[in-house]
């Protein structure tokens, strides 16, 4: 089984993504580190400067096969040939709904059109693949017509995509065996999620002989976005036993890269490589996994399994066992009636509707256990901050770091991006922003605001803390601040 990545192609295509010639150049590397066998690597013939990134990366001399997509058009057949990629991937309108109102081309002309175009594709070059687009919505026996002459034609793979999402699993599994083995190609199909099916129609797909599935990381994409690469890889790898040759350790790494890139945040809840996917916060849960992790995961997928990390949240259905070895990984020792007094002060501020951070609860244990707050790693002293519509952010901050006093700046994409990067220079060693929330306590425009930051060391700890205050920029500072003070704590 192989990966196609098209997250550089379709991925791109989400509304408002636009990735720098460094950024797609860091992501390909990614991806090829991270195993996939093809990048798509974009649409050459579109412009100028999608060609010149295409072909930048098809210099990268990366392990993974580098893609280009065609229309039926020698002219982008030259300019993927131009790139030298290793793929080129030819489509053309099949569906009586598109063909008619997109191409404006009889049944008989696409079927000529897609022999001459393969036949062009392959005096040229080694490889080819081929996609009737808008498949599912294709009659079966037309699109079997289509396919048997791309194969004859010499296409080396033929990709049935679901390109507005409107397929069954069932539906997927039914055209896909009743396609593969009628062509002597490897069949890949590439489904939208528009109903939400993408990753479970790919997997029906292979169950029924696809050999190569199409993903982009963190299912961007047209409209619902793609197929989901960390999903699917993950239901072929875990649930079907399938070799997929992904590195799956570097799947969290992977999402995180596109998602910083391409400015969407991943929800909490999403399966794999969400924030949620491995934390527990239920009194039973905490207790199962505590015990054994198996009890309330999936077991056949662990954190570790794709560079996540367990973590124990605090909250209203939070329990003792939980409390207990939080307490614990910050050095506090309570005696059994010390712990229920933490617990009920904990689910006594979850009540009012409060997120309880880990420097909440430490705080609330150093008080039942009667134990002054110990010395701090750094305390900030100054922060100045430089802004404007026609300047770029700059942020000087002067603090204690260990009894020692150091004055540092850094720019950044605005104000707070300065400051927090300032504070990050102060460190010996880097701390990655997790998580950086923040929310008006109070209405108006002199708002006291509430930030929340979570930050993970080098070693893969993760704590949370917040600051409250009416300025954006000195609170985010001093959560910051706060969030780095319990690293250094442990």
């Amino acid at each position: 089984m192989t990966v196609f990545d098209t997250t550089l192609r379709d991925g791109e295509q989400t509304p408002g993504v636009s990735f720098s010639t460094e950024q797609k150049h860091s992501i390909a590397a990614q991806l090829s580190a991270l195993g996939v066998h093809t990048i798509e690597a974009g649409f050459p013939a579109s412009s100028a400067g999608e060609r010149e990134s295409v072909r930048a990366i098809a210099a990268l001399d990366l392990d993974a096969e580098i893609c280009g997509l065609a229309r039926a058009l020698k002219s982008d057949v030259d300019a993927c040939l131009d790139c030298d990629v290793d793929l080129i991937h030819v489509f053309i309108p099949t569906s009586d709904i598109q063909r008619v109102h997109t191409i404006k081309k009889t049944r008989e002309e696409v079927l000529a059109s897609t022999s001459a175009i393969i036949e062009y594709v392959r005096e040229h070059h080694g490889q080819c693949m081929f996609s009737p687009m808008d498949a599912t919505r294709t009659e079966p026996a037309y699109l079997l017509e289509v396919c048997r002459a791309a194969a004859a034609a010499g296409a080396t793979i033929i990709n049935l995509p679901d390109t507005v999402g409107v397929a069954s699993p069932t539906s997927m599994a039914t055209m896909v065996r009743g396609i593969a083995p009628e062509v002597d190609a490897i069949i890949d199909v590439h489904c939208h999620n528009d109903f939400g099916l993408a990753v479970a129609n790919t997997t029906m797909a292979v169950e029924a002989g696809a050999r190569q599935v199409q993903v982009t990381v963190n299912g961007i994409g047209e409209r619902a976005g793609n197929a989901d690469l960390a999903q699917t890889v993950m239901v072929l790898e875990s649930i079907y036993g399938i070799k997929t040759g992904i590195k799956t350790e570097k799947i969290v790494e992977t999402s995180t890269l596109v998602s910083r890139y391409s400015g969407i945040p991943l929800p909490p809840m999403q399966p794999v490589v969400g924030e949620n996917a491995f934390s527990h916060e239920s009194g039973i849960h905490s207790q199962g996994v505590l015990a054994n992790s198996a009890t309330f995961e999936p077991g056949i997928m662990t954190p570790e399994m794709v560079g996540h990390r367990r973590r124990l949240m605090l909250g209203k259905h939070v329990g003792r066992h939980a409390v207990r070895q939080m307490l614990l990984d910050a050095h506090l020792e309570v005696t059994d009636q010390q712990l229920n007094l933490v617990v009920e002060k904990v689910k006594a501020i979850a009540d009012k509707g409060k997120r309880i951070t880990d420097s909440d609860l430490y705080a609330i244990g150093e008080g039942v256990l009667g134990i002054e707050e110990g010395p701090r790693a750094m305390d900030l002293a100054d922060i100045a901050i430089m802004t404007g519509n026609h300047m770029i952010p700059t942020a000087s901050v002067r603090a204690i770091w260990q009894g020692e006093e150091r004055v540092v700046s850094s720019v950044g994409n605005g104000p707070v991006d300065a400051a927090l990067n300032a504070i990050g220079k102060i460190l010996p060693a880097e701390v990655r922003l997790k998580d950086f929330r923040i929310e008006a306590i109070s209405g108006g425009s002199d708002a006291i605001c509430h930030v929340t930051i979570a930050v993970e060391d080098q070693k893969g700890r993760i704590v949370d803390a917040g600051a409250s205050g009416d300025d954006v920029v000195i609170t985010s500072t001093e959560a910051m601040v706060n969030a780095i003070n319990l690293l250094y704590r442990f």
